[in-house]
């Protein structure tokens, strides 16, 4: 099969250049005495075209790519010979592959394939695309394009799949011949029409109707007359649309935003520089407005700056938009109903960041002064050995929180950014395994009344425990993840989420922590309880209830509770109020742990105030 699409695209392909060259010399290079399948190249007029270099994953090879199966005798001359009537065919369109791979299961790796495939295709072999070819072209794209294989593409190993799709297509179709002066070419999932335009044309229209979810939705664009006055000579406009297309590029881009309409592509003369497009909405919400998006070709994002709203109703939304040939090529429209007032994250984060390391670095500065004074004893050794450690791992990851910040924005240096998360993710795992270590202490201060620990087997614990168990769970993600290039996600330097769900290498982690410390509250509440049963009846309750409240107002910080709190941003994405409770909680940690674990602490405030009259009565002796 390899060999008999490798044969149909280089006879074709040398027809056609032949033809462009006129007279230019093709040379086809091919060997076959070993028996073994080699790449055929086309000489002289560009790269190798070898389908075995595209290697499928998740299920098998294409039929047409790999190794193949040996061709049988004169299979040779039934494709390559020039008077057989399918042959000529092959070569003006390249059908003769179609039946391959429609019949080809769509999964991941096979649609990496065809991809790369469709790439191929576009670069080398669209001279000039008649009506066949676009129709050929147009079914294999369709193939991958299907509304029931749009899960299939999440799973596609390279996340810019999607996007090289999209440039193949508009790249290819742009080249399409006119046949008295207009072409059409429909499919199920891609749509393409061209017509004749010069500068007496009273303004072009492009009207496209196609099938998305068991519905028709509807895309027009508009080329306005004063734009077509700008024409010097006759010129032709090409318009593709793509039902699909914007829920595939979806899976690779995590926004929070969907592409509610087609995405509409153009091929205009480099003079045309606006036109106006119209998406009806695939889904018809009143409460939430739309935006007009150019799709940023060098950039791989959807942009905003690309075009304006001139109208948005329940139904539909008209935009303006400004097509450039090399940036923006492709427009549609987005939805967002559970995007979130960025700006006041963003600023509670900001603040509450910088309170957090002002906070840390004063509680660490305050345990260094108060450290002989409060840890006589071997329980407040250990639980303030903990809290240095928690408030040190916070610190230095809230630093490293905004250096991955500006490494991403400004620098946009990979290895600087892997650098960046790796370190991210060990002290953020490192803070949560010191909260661990002194949940079990307290359980042991608590259950293990006459089991007596060591200080020097406590710290070798606990540094095995707080250190030694992120280094291993960081290294491993890193050393798993980032050979496949699915360590960073493409928007910030932190855990990749969609090809290799690295991210679970912290939450899992980060939320059992959370879990296993919230039944040690649990513990010293029912603890705390039973503490004061012999107490009177009138007092009983209300001492009950303050001492319960001041435990858990003092552990919440400290034992990271207040991270399980995101949980609930995941059930309902939509809550500002989820959201900023979440902010406010975690960004302001550090100021929590200051306040809970240092400063309400009564043998720290007396070591301060011991302190305090020492330094006064020296300053005292020192003026007399």
């Amino acid at each position: 099969m390899a060999r008999r699409l490798v044969q149909c695209l280089v006879l074709w392909a040398v027809r056609s250049l032949l033809a462009e060259s006129r007279g230019a010399a093709g040379v086809l290079s091919k060997e076959s005495k070993t028996g073994n399948q080699q790449g055929t190249r086309i000489s002289e007029h560009g790269p190798f075209l070898n389908p075995e270099e595209h290697v499928s994953f998740a299920g098998g090879h294409l039929p047409f790519v790999g190794k193949g199966s040996p061709m049988k005798p004169g299979d040779g001359a039934k494709y390559s010979g020039a008077d057989d009537h399918g042959n000529e065919n092959c070569q003006a369109d390249f059908s003769c592959i179609i039946p391959d791979i429609l019949s080809s299961p769509a999964i991941p790796g096979n649609i990496a394939d065809i991809v790369d495939l469709l790439k191929q295709i576009s670069r080398e072999l669209s001279g000039k695309v008649s009506r066949g070819k676009m129709q050929s072209y147009s079914r294999i794209a369709n193939h991958v394009l299907n509304s029931s294989i749009v899960s299939s593409w999440a799973f596609v190993r390279d996340r810019n799949a999607s996007s090289v799709l999209l440039d193949s297509v508009n790249l290819f179709a742009g080249k399409l011949l006119l046949t008295n002066g207009s072409e059409s070419v429909q499919e199920q999932f891609i749509s393409t029409k061209g017509y004749s335009i010069h500068k007496n044309t009273a303004g072009k229209s492009f009207d496209f109707s196609m099938e998305f979810n068991s519905d028709n939705i509807t895309g027009h664009v508009f080329i306005p007359e004063e734009e077509l006055l700008k024409l010097s000579k006759t010129s032709k406009a090409i318009s593709i649309a793509f039902p699909t297309l914007g829920a595939i590029i979806e899976t690779s881009h995590l926004d929070p935003v969907f592409v509610n309409g087609m995405v509409l592509s153009v091929a205009l003369p480099e003079e045309l520089q606006h036109i106006l497009l119209t998406f009806e909405k695939i889904n018809k919400l009143e409460s939430v407005k739309a935006q007009c998006v150019g799709w940023h070709s060098a950039e791989r994002r959807w942009d905003d700056r690309a075009c304006q709203i001139k109208s948005d109703d329940v139904s539909s939304v008209v935009c303006f938009c400004k097509y450039h040939h090399q940036t923006f090529k492709s427009f549609s429209i987005l939805m967002s109903p559970a995007k979130l007032r960025s700006a006041v994250l963003d600023y509670i984060t900001c603040v509450g960041l910088g309170l957090s390391i002002f906070s840390l670095a004063l509680c660490l500065t305050i345990e260094i002064v108060v450290w002989h004074h409060v840890t006589k004893t071997e329980i407040t050794y250990m639980r303030h050995f903990c809290l240095v450690n928690i408030a040190t791992s916070l610190l230095i990851a809230d630093i490293l929180f905004i250096l991955a910040a500006i490494v991403h924005d400004t620098a946009r240096n990979y290895q600087l950014c892997v650098a960046a998360t790796f370190f991210l993710h060990f002290f953020y795992l490192a803070l949560f395994f010191w909260m661990f270590s002194l949940g079990l202490l307290i359980l042991y201060g608590l259950l293990l009344v006459f089991f007596k620990i060591t200080r020097s087997v406590f710290i070798a614990t606990a540094f095995s425990i707080g250190y030694g168990c992120p280094l291993v769970i960081s290294v491993l993600t890193v050393a798993v993840t980032e050979p496949r290039n699915g360590y960073l996600r493409a928007e910030a330097c932190w855990l990749n989420w969609y090809e290799t769900k690295a991210l679970l290498a912290f939450l899992v982690p980060a939320l059992s922590i959370v879990a296993v410390n919230l039944m040690v509250v649990l513990v010293v509440v029912v603890k705390t309880g039973r503490s004061s049963v012999g107490e009177g009846c009138r007092s009983r309750d209300l001492s009950n209830m303050i001492r319960i409240s001041k435990n858990v107002a003092l552990l919440t910080p400290v034992l990271g509770l207040t991270w399980g709190f995101g949980l609930a941003t995941t059930v309902d994405k939509s809550s500002l109020a989820f959201h900023v409770t979440f902010a406010l909680l975690n960004a302001f940690q550090g100021f929590f742990i200051l306040l809970f674990g240092t400063l309400l602490d009564r043998k720290t405030r007396e070591a301060l105030r011991m302190n305090c009259l020492s330094s006064k009565r020296k300053c005292g002796l020192a003026k007399s």
